[in-house]
């Protein structure tokens, strides 16, 4: 078997797994609906560790913009051993749990830390069957089909990522949001083939030893969660960054050898191009990724939030490619396991 085959073969499939996915939330929708009223809740939160609490940070993000509750996220260990900092207990909330694995110990403790000590409901999501996770929540979301073999996340967090969204625009009403995310998958096809060439001349380009990927608003979380999977994947040094933070001290590291990476926003675009362009002339190289008009194209058509998960299979790509380029097997990074258990 060639190296790093779990991990490419999870990054092809995503398209076929976020099908799969939508079938399983369309299937729950009256339960979902039943759980969740307009005003039921005075805040959401999301609490997940590693990988999916960057999720977390861009779903909070998302439904804040969506207009629900005020949406926030935690790392889990934080709701578990500072839970006065995280929840109050004369607000209703929410608290939706993340997890791949669903066997998470912190992750876990903070579901009972929040049953014993906040007031609210639970709904958890993870692709696990049968995992502890799945007993805890008032609601359980399970999506098997983002299931992995590979330890760094790729189809798991597309898939977990895209049933947040999916909750953030079921409960908001978002009818508009709901009707484009079946086109996601063949929009996802037809950019990991238009984009694999240029993910492998870059991952193997000897001259670059940085990475920064930047990112806000919703996107923020997208930025930290490349940056991740380029440092478990391939051991390189990877930071991310609020856009217009990157000037404030950062950009001190944007010199020959460093690759910016911009997950532009329709938005704020011209902002955030400027951030781009002030880094390039400073001897960086700099790539972004938008729907049109960048140098990783998705050709979407689809609205940003819709869109955002596009921004995800390029970043992996580039990651699983720099991987291979210092022949590491990014089916197992170093000194990584699949999931935490403490003892």
């Amino acid at each position: 078997m060639e190296i790093g085959h779990h991990t490419r073969q999870e990054i092809f499939s995503q398209p076929k797994a976020w099908s799969a996915a939508l079938d399983v939330l369309r299937a729950q929708s009256e339960s979902l609906r039943a759980f969740y009223r307009e005003g039921q809740f005075d805040t959401v939160l999301f609490t997940a560790c590693g990988s999916p609490y960057y999720l977390g940070l861009s779903a909070a993000a998302l439904m804040n913009e969506l207009g629900g509750p005020g949406a926030r996220c935690f790392p889990a260990s934080e709701v578990w051993l500072n839970p006065r900092l995280t929840f109050r207990k004369d607000q209703r909330t929410l608290l939706i749990t993340v997890s791949r694995s669903g066997e998470t110990s912190e992750t876990v403790r903070a579901v009972e830390t929040f049953r014993g000590q906040g007031n609210g409901a639970v709904l958890t999501l993870t692709i696990n069957p049968g995992s502890a996770l799945t007993t805890l929540g008032d609601v359980n979301l399970v999506l098997p089909s983002g299931l992995e073999e590979s330890i760094a996340q790729t189809r798991a967090f597309t898939t977990l990522y895209l049933s947040a969204l999916y909750l953030a625009a079921f409960w908001s009403g978002r009818d508009d949001i709901l009707s484009e995310l079946p086109r996601l998958p063949a929009a996802s096809n037809s950019l990991i083939s238009n984009s694999q060439s240029l993910a492998q001349s870059l991952g193997h380009d000897p001259s670059l030893d940085r990475f920064y990927f930047l990112g806000s608003g919703a996107r923020y979380g997208l930025a930290c969660e490349l940056s991740l999977k380029m440092k478990e994947m391939s051991l390189s040094h990877s930071e991310p960054f609020h856009f217009l933070e990157f000037r404030h001290g950062p950009k001190s590291m944007a010199s020959r050898g460093a690759l910016v990476i911009g997950l532009v926003s329709e938005s704020n675009r011209q902002p955030e191009m400027a951030v781009l362009d002030d880094t390039r002339a400073l001897g960086a190289r700099v790539i972004a990724l938008n729907d049109c008009d960048a140098d990783v194209a998705f050709g979407s058509g689809l609205s940003e939030i819709a869109r955002n998960i596009l921004y995800l299979p390029f970043g992996q790509l580039f990651a699983f490619e720099r991987a291979l380029s210092k022949n590491l097997n990014p089916d197992k990074p170093e000194n990584l396991d699949a999931f935490v258990v403490l003892k």
